[in-house]
């Protein structure tokens, strides 16, 4: 059997304001596979094993990193199996404990953070069982974490329900901050100045509503962008890929295991 197989489950509830998504996977190719990953509000944690994939051209098994804006490119050369989580800004920030900055457009070893989970979630067999021991695992750690104030978190859902469209200094005056501190803030706790957070935001928004079936021209005029040609340069450098490549695409249902 070759093709990706996934099996997902549902955060746990005190996990759900740190952790989108849990999917369990097995993937296998008769040929690599290369794939650019776009530009996501959000951080990526691969717990797998197999064979190592390569992610801008390093060679890793399980590995992190923080936000970016900018897409990565990896390359699948062998079966691996594993599980992906995807972490919200400040889920990344209470489980890696340093300050996002310095994961932003990077590839980090996940055993350099977290140590040996990898290792301890291929010795159980269940696709089921491994996603239970990676929400256990990232609980018991995120809820140990560096306690974050109200603000970020605020100023973050501000953004997401703006889809992007919010500007810095519009935000700054909704906290009673200055323009400095503002970035100061985003920089340590989500990796990203306001700007580029806000960039990925109308950008991931945008390929969503793409997806749907909308129109280019409606895309780009109600997610703000000045013209179709700045919409074609924001997914080029956030996805790889002009808003035409991106339409309506069937999603097969996962497996079970």
């Amino acid at each position: 059997m070759s093709g990706l197989d996934l099996v997902e489950a549902v955060p746990s509830a005190a996990l759900r304001p740190y952790v989108l998504r849990l999917c369990a996977y097995r993937e296998h190719y008769p040929a690599p596979v290369t794939r650019s990953e776009s530009a996501m509000p959000g951080a990526v944690l691969i717990l797998a094993f197999g064979t190592p994939m390569e992610v801008q051209g390093e060679r890793v098994t399980s590995f992190t990193g923080g936000l970016g804006d900018r897409f990565m490119v990896t390359r699948t050369t062998g079966p691996a199996e594993g599980v992906e989580v995807f972490l919200t800004p400040f889920g990344a920030r209470r489980l890696y404990r340093m300050p996002m900055r310095h994961l932003t457009n990077r590839v980090v070893p996940a055993a350099d953070l977290l140590g040996p989970w990898a290792e301890r979630l291929a010795e159980v067999p269940s696709w089921r069982a491994r996603l239970a021991l990676v929400d256990r695992l990232l609980t018991s750690r995120i809820l140990a974490g560096p306690e974050l104030g109200p603000e970020l978190p605020w100023a973050w859902a501000r953004l997401l329900r703006s889809g992007g469209d919010l500007g810095v200094a519009a935000l700054a005056a909704e906290l009673g901050w200055s323009h400095r501190h503002l970035v100061s803030r985003f920089h340590d706790e989500i990796g990203l100045t306001p700007k580029a957070a806000a960039r990925v935001i109308r950008f991931s928004r945008a390929a969503r509503l793409l997806r749907s079936g909308r129109t280019i021209a409606e895309v780009a005029a109600e997610c703000g962008y000045y013209d179709q040609a700045h919409m074609n340069r924001e997914f080029r450098v956030l996805g790889d890929a002009t808003p035409g490549q991106i339409f309506p695409r069937p999603v097969p249902p996962p497996r079970a295991s």
